[in-house]
């Protein structure tokens, strides 16, 4: 029976870190609401066409080491980001300083959650290509996410 448990709470603990593995962090619940996001701001914050993201509950995140190392950018509306001070890999995004989602590329192993949209593709690079058939939003949502 105790192995029973001990699966079920494997089941919804996902894990992360960053790049060069100094800073790592788990959350014990599930991740929500993944998304791409194409606009000019997640693209210079992740160098990247797009971020790759998802939500989670606040109270479920934790770090388990290197928080130390974390640098942490907020803009004038509150939205920040969290990354490694020494490999540069942003790890999570925040609002007024409280964790609200982790970057999909710093997870560890499957978290169990695909990107379910394509928020601001109306920005997006002219030179990216983003296939038919995903949910695409030419901004925000319609949740407004």
């Amino acid at each position: 029976m105790n192995n029973i448990f001990n699966k079920k709470e494997s089941q919804t603990l996902i894990t992360g870190g960053c790049f060069c593995g100094v800073i790592t962090y788990k959350i014990n619940g599930k991740l929500r609401d993944a998304r791409s996001c194409h606009c000019p701001e997640c693209r210079k914050a992740f160098s990247s066409q797009a971020s790759a993201y998802a939500l989670v509950n606040p109270e479920e995140f934790s770090w388990v080491s290197g928080k130390n190392m974390l640098t942490s950018y907020k803009s004038k509306k509150g939205e920040g980001l969290q990354f490694c001070s020494i490999c540069g890999s942003t790890l999570c995004g925040t609002f007024n300083g409280v964790i609200q989602g982790v970057t999909l590329g710093c997870v560890n192993d499957d978290p169990k959650i695909e990107i379910g949209m394509h928020i601001y593709v109306g920005s997006k690079a002219k030179w990216e290509i983003i296939p038919d058939g995903v949910i695409k939003y030419q901004e925000g949502s319609p949740e407004k996410i």
